[in-house]
């Protein structure tokens, strides 16, 4: 038996520069992760073109896209734009799959920006995947001159020990179509007004998984809570709970499911804790589909069989192999940002002060970002249709940077 724990503002205040753009949605995806192996973790996104034409123009954007990795630019473009460029530039990259992006953007800076600042990059993988790893240096090894920058570290970055001492230097953390691939944890209540429980599943030979409710005690799953400001865990509700709506629970009780992100907590507290003045890019889902699963934040978990796919109703049913995505809940994804900078704690800790924050963040429709740090005119369509701007409307980009605005 184990817990269950699966895997525009005005852009001027954030990036002050002069301007191009990417595409590597349709790349690889790093290996779920899961706690309980029950189910699948290898997940793979499949895109299913609307109609024949569409199919046709994806076609014609694809082999434009090949040769030309505008979405590594558009992310390099960010970066240099927001850049202090007397500092050595340096960057990590988190689950980089083939390495594609990383050689993408070595590629822009080593053309675009000033030589000192390609002569003097450090680029760093971080990969827990060691067949993956060999391939970025193949992938990046095919610039003779980027060998030298780049470099893997074969490790989880979710470990605190792997990063060594605290390191204060500016620097830049890539995460690409990681966040739906980290561990949650999924919380139940019976109702409205009872008390939040962790869910645990049970494994017994010859029966089908079961859940097991039991009290919160997690310390990760207290502080996503906390983060949310969901209702007391150990009283089971809110203190201006009503008794109208003590009684409309009883008479219409409707059970409550919520998946909390606590990979992407537990990641973001070692990422802060060992690069207190990284700035961070992430793009990932910011909704999904024809979800089946009950549940704020819930998985679309899907297998394949005889070339069609099938969404599962239950995550009990996802034995053996499985495709899982999260969405990533972007509004919470600052409010964690901020929580492990140390900023929401002091401010919780202190009320009699206002001091200011410690990040600066920004979230953007894939489309926003793309029109503004790339070059989409290069992925146009004779028909006007437009991958990078038209497709992936379900994902967005979240950018934070250090402010010393804490005063």
């Amino acid at each position: 038996m184990a817990p269950l724990s699966f895997s525009s503002r005005n852009l001027k205040t954030l990036f002050y520069k002069p301007r191009v753009i990417p595409f590597e949605f349709l790349g690889q995806h790093s290996s779920a992760l899961f706690s309980t192996h029950i189910v699948g973790d290898t997940p793979i996104l499949g895109i299913s073109p609307r109609n024949r034409h569409q199919l046709e123009c994806l076609i014609e954007a694809l082999s434009s896209i090949s040769s030309k990795p505008w979405y590594a630019h558009g992310i390099a473009e960010a970066i240099l734009r927001t850049t202090n460029l007397s500092v050595p530039l340096k960057i990590y990259e988190i689950g980089g799959g083939s390495g594609t992006c990383a050689k993408g953007i070595l590629d822009y800076i080593k053309l675009n920006a000033p030589t000192r600042v390609y002569d003097n990059i450090s680029y760093i993988s971080v990969e827990i995947s060691s067949s993956l790893a060999a391939k970025q240096i193949q992938t990046v090894g095919e610039v003779d001159s980027h060998s030298s920058k780049f470099r893997v570290e074969c490790r989880d970055a979710a470990d605190r020990s792997g990063w060594g001492d605290v390191n204060e230097q500016p620097c830049w953390v890539i995460m690409l179509e990681v966040l739906d691939n980290l561990p949650h944890d999924l919380i139940y209540s019976e109702n409205q007004i009872s008390p939040w429980t962790e869910v645990w599943v049970e494994s017994k030979e010859g029966e089908k998984l079961s859940e097991l409710y039991r009290p919160i005690q997690d310390s990760l799953i207290k502080s996503c809570m906390e983060i949310i400001d969901m209702p007391d865990a150990t009283t089971g509700g809110s203190r201006v709970s009503s008794a109208m709506k003590s009684i409309w629970a009883k008479v219409f009780p409707k059970p409550r499911w919520c998946w909390l992100p606590t990979g992407c907590l537990k990641l973001l507290e070692v990422l802060h804790g060992a690069l207190p003045k990284m700035s961070l890019i992430a793009s990932d889902f910011s909704y999904l589909p024809d979800v089946k699963i009950p549940g704020e934040r819930a998985p679309l978990v899907s297998t394949k069989k005889d070339g069609s796919s099938s969404d599962y109703n239950s995550y009990l049913d996802a034995k053996g192999d499985a495709d899982i995505f999260f969405p990533t809940d972007f509004l919470l994804l600052e409010q964690m940002d901020h929580y492990c900078s140390g900023w929401m704690k002091q401010q919780k800790d202190d009320t009699s002060l206002k001091r200011g924050k410690k990040r600066r963040t920004l979230s953007l429709d894939t489309a926003a970002f793309m029109e503004e740090f790339g070059l989409p005119t290069k992925t146009r369509t004779k028909d006007g249709y437009n991958p990078l701007l038209d497709d992936f409307k379900n994902t967005k980009f979240y950018l934070s940077v250090p402010t010393h605005n804490i005063k």
